[in-house]
């Protein structure tokens, strides 16, 4: 007996103990990168380097195995042409990323949460050449005894999640991130179709975009109003009510609103994001800047119309606008809102989510509500301004202000009381750079 238990354990001993096994393969194409996700059975160390001459990237996983179909993974219209696969003498399993065009590639692991087990993420970054040079808005700069240059007000919206990240499961398989980008898209076409405005999508369809990354995106055009779009879930499925949130700094108002924050908060964990490299330059003086006076004045203004708006067809969660930390909220200088449509995790609330009708109801009332608001309260040097004031075109204030060491541009607009894309298009900047002596003009307020 002794004898075959001691043979069975040199049996075991000799047979190779699997890393893990590759259980799915998923690909996600944004407009920057594209993203490959190994689903795996276990933790795994890997190493990827590129080959030339024909353009390739390797990706090796020691003691692996790929048990998933990569022929309908859809690397249409990605810069990946074909990929090959073999299982090398040593258990590393290999997979060969043939290349149509040059890219900078990345990868990290993830650890396992809520969603989704062991993952290796592939990102494939398109390299400066091959990626457009986004649409910043650059105003022309004002010569004086010239007419004014009016602009379009810019709205960023951010569908939430995307891509890797479903965001809140309702029943039936109902997605966060379906319902959002339908309602997102259809706020989109009803200010894109209203004379005065310039809308912009954070993300234009299924991929991942990080938290910073959405802020970062509507500072690069300017926006004058960055309204982010929700439907999520929270642990009693009882719980209902659309809601909308504004940012705050000392703390959220009740359970809901700290298990939201928390939730949203910790998106990049479940969307993969492991570099913050910019949070230091993003946060290192949000609550302490005085722009933030500015931005959430305007935030709680438009907060109140849209509230008011879905209030009349919908059940809200609180009768009045809510404060929650929500990171995508922390923007210097730009009025910004979060809107809970609902609780997709509430059977009676998911159904409404899902059709058709109840999206195009909340969009119509989160337009309407950004319309009402800037109609009352047009930025400075825009088309609506000019519009409100009878055709006449707003002059400058006559003030003017010399940068000194320590000024900031929105330090600046929320001690003029002038909004930060106003300073902007009255002084021709396509960002927040600014330099010691240089003398701003100040718009009218």
């Amino acid at each position: 007996m002794k004898g075959i238990l001691g043979l069975l354990a040199v049996l075991l001993l000799a047979t190779p103990v699997m890393a893990a096994d590759i259980k799915n393969v998923r690909i996600w194409l944004a407009p920057d990168h594209t993203r490959l996700v190994f689903d795996l059975s276990g933790p795994v160390k890997h190493n990827i380097f590129s080959l030339e001459n024909p353009d390739r990237l390797v990706v090796d996983m020691d003691d692996s195995r790929l048990q998933a179909n990569l022929d309908r993974l859809g690397i249409q219209n990605s810069p990946i042409s074909n990929i090959r696969q073999s299982r090398q003498a040593d258990g590393t399993q290999r997979i060969v990323l043939d290349l149509n065009s040059k890219i900078e590639p990345r990868s990290f692991t993830l650890a396992p949460n809520a969603q989704y087990g062991h993952r290796l993420v592939l990102d494939l970054q398109k390299t400066e050449a091959d990626t457009p040079a986004p649409a910043i808005i650059k105003e022309p700069a004002q010569v004086p005894g010239t007419p004014l240059v009016l602009r379009d007000i810019v709205v960023a919206i951010d569908a939430g999640h995307g891509g890797e990240d479903p965001g809140a499961l309702g029943p039936g398989g109902l997605r966060e991130k379906d319902v959002v980008i339908a309602i997102a898209k259809e706020v989109y076409r009803r200010l894109e179709s209203t004379p005065g405005y310039k809308p912009v999508m954070v993300r234009k369809s299924d991929y991942y975009v990080s938290l910073r990354g959405r802020t970062k995106l509507a500072r690069e055009h300017n926006a004058d109003l960055f309204v982010s779009i929700h439907a999520d879930a929270f642990k009693d499925s009882r719980a209902n009510g659309a809601s909308v949130w504004v940012i705050s700094d000392r703390g959220a108002t009740g359970e809901v609103g700290r298990w939201l924050a928390q939730k949203e908060n910790s998106a990049d964990a479940i969307g993969g994001v492991v570099s913050l490299d910019d949070k230091d330059e993003v946060l290192a003086g949000v609550l302490l800047d005085m722009s933030m006076t500015f931005s959430m004045e305007g935030s709680r203004q438009v907060a109140d119309r849209v509230h008011k708006n879905i209030g009349k067809f919908a059940r809200m969660h609180k009768p009045f606008v809510e404060q929650a930390g929500f990171v995508v909220l922390k923007s210097p200088g730009i009025p910004s809102i979060l809107v809970e449509t609902g609780f997709i995790s509430n059977p009676d609330e998911a159904r409404k989510l899902k059709s058709r009708k109840y999206q195009s109801q909340m969009a119509a009332a989160i337009a309407e509500g950004i319309k009402d608001y800037f109609w009352h309260r047009p930025p400075a040097m825009t088309h609506l301004a000019h519009r409100k004031n009878g055709g006449q075109l707003a002059a400058l204030s006559g003030r003017t202000h010399k940068v000194s060491r320590g000024d900031t541009l929105s330090v600046i607009a929320a001690r003029n009381g002038v909004s930060l894309s106003a300073l902007r298009a009255a002084n021709g900047l396509s960002s927040d750079k600014i330099r010691i002596g240089q003398v701003l003009k100040i718009p009218s307020s």
